[in-house]
């Protein structure tokens, strides 16, 4: 018997958890913790707008309803950014 070839992965990014802190994100098998201390305007987000996001051109991602784009580098290294929206 023949297998045929597995299809492709359609899911890029999945908010796997929300907590009071944060929420974390799993992007491409590499798991990120986004705490509301680096990134208050997710604070007061819904649940369904947190989940609304989208990964665009291998660096960034948007989230449509809240009008948010980040790149990977700002959620993989916030320290180095000091430009933190209060």
């Amino acid at each position: 018997m023949k297998l045929s070839k597995p299809g492709k992965n359609t899911l890029n990014i999945e908010v796997t958890n929300i907590s009071g802190h944060g929420f974390w994100l799993l992007l491409e098998g590499k798991e990120y913790f986004l705490p509301f201390e680096h990134f208050p305007w997710f604070k007061s987000a819904t649940i369904q707008q947190i989940c609304e996001v989208q990964f665009l051109h291998k660096t960034h991602l948007y989230w449509p309803s809240l009008d948010i784009d980040l790149s990977l580098n700002i959620i993989s290294q916030p320290e180095k950014y000091k430009l933190i929206a209060k």
